[in-house]
């Protein structure tokens, strides 16, 4: 049987403690503490030694009283398991960091109602800017970050209006310049393999800029499969098959995602399919993950480090300089990768559409 402690909790230090162990007053202890006021540089010494052996952490909740703000910035993204969006988190950490900004995370598992939930208990913290993912929101969301009162900074898209700053690529271009790659290559029967739209937008604007350049050349999606959920290897090889026994006669399969898109490399390889001779393939994301396959997969880098820490960047100088809102616009141009899955004529990268 667990025996059961009768000690009382432990109560928070408080700035008394720290003085009493340092030996000097309360109010120097709090300039210290804020960096605030002129201290010697061995009083500020002896107070930060004492509260590294206390263990003391500073109440921000009082400073934000008076502030009306906190040190913390809001990152509100659809996914964890997804490898786009913690390669963001790196970009926005690697630039607070150098900061007393402090990042935190809520995660809408893309969906809107969700993300309203986590926009709303974020927001109550007064945070000193927030940084989401994505320009379409529902109007309640949109409604609180026109009204959230510090740096709003959308991020991973630019095709539309922000509601203060965004950065990210243009998907739309993206989908373009990745279909004229695919016809330069000689390929005509094109299926499409992704997540169901439109809530994800930017994989349907993706889809737009493709299927717009298809028009141009007289061409349309000979076949497409759709999936909900999560990205995943299987899936990929699952939609794969199906869309190949389904129609046959396909000459090359475009991803809305590299996961998927190396599950249905994988399955072609299994099968014995000539890629690229009888079957493209391409993906979008450019994930450390396709240079570990047999081929690598074409694909498209959607700059993810340089997204998040642009997005930290504003957030970091309008902290520091007091301004509330100047609507920046950083547009970011990823790059083509062919990869060994999209080279039947042997062309080399095309030009950006």
């Amino acid at each position: 049987m667990a025996e059961i402690s009768n000690r009382p909790p432990p109560r928070p230090l408080t700035l008394r403690d720290v003085s009493e162990a340092s030996g000097v007053s309360e109010m120097t202890v709090s300039r210290v503490l804020r960096n605030r006021g002129d201290v010697s540089p061995t009083t500020r010494e002896k107070v930060l030694a004492a509260a590294k052996r206390l263990g003391y952490v500073p109440n921000k909740i009082a400073g934000a009283l008076a502030s009306s703000r906190v040190n913390l910035v809001a990152v509100i993204i659809p996914s964890l398991s997804n490898m786009v969006f913690p390669e963001v988190l790196m970009g926005i950490n690697a630039v607070l960091d150098e900061t007393d900004l402090q990042p935190v995370v809520g995660v809408t598992q893309y969906s809107p109602e969700r993300e309203e939930k986590v926009l709303y208990q974020m927001l109550s913290w007064r945070p000193s800017g927030v940084i989401i993912a994505g320009l379409e929101h529902t109007e309640p969301a949109m409604a609180m970050l026109r009204s959230a009162g510090c740096p709003v900074v959308q991020i991973m898209d630019v095709d539309g209006d922000p509601v203060d700053a965004m950065v990210g690529i243009s998907h739309r271009r993206a989908g373009r310049k990745m279909a004229q790659a695919i016809l330069e290559a000689g390929y005509t029967r094109i299926g499409f393999l992704g997540t169901k739209m439109p809530l994800d937008h930017r994989a349907r604007k993706r889809f737009e800029g493709f299927t717009e350049v298809l028009a141009k050349a007289g061409l349309e999606i000979a076949d497409r499969e759709f999936y909900e959920g999560g990205s995943a290897l299987t899936k990929g090889r699952e939609m794969t098959a199906a869309m190949l026994d389904r129609t046959p006669d396909l000459d090359f399969l475009y991803y809305s995602n590299d996961m998927i898109g190396a599950g249905g490399l994988l399955y072609c390889l299994e099968k014995g399919i000539d890629v690229p001779g009888k079957v493209g393939l391409a993906g979008f994301n450019g994930v450390e993950l396709i240079g570990g396959l047999p081929k690598r997969l074409a694909t498209m880098d959607a700059c993810r480090v340089e997204i998040g820490e642009e997005a930290a960047r504003i957030i970091a100088t309008r902290a520091e300089d007091g301004a509330t809102g100047s609507g920046e616009s950083v547009v970011l141009t990823p790059k083509l990768e062919l990869g060994e899955t999209l080279a039947r004529n042997g062309q080399g990268p095309v030009d950006p559409v």
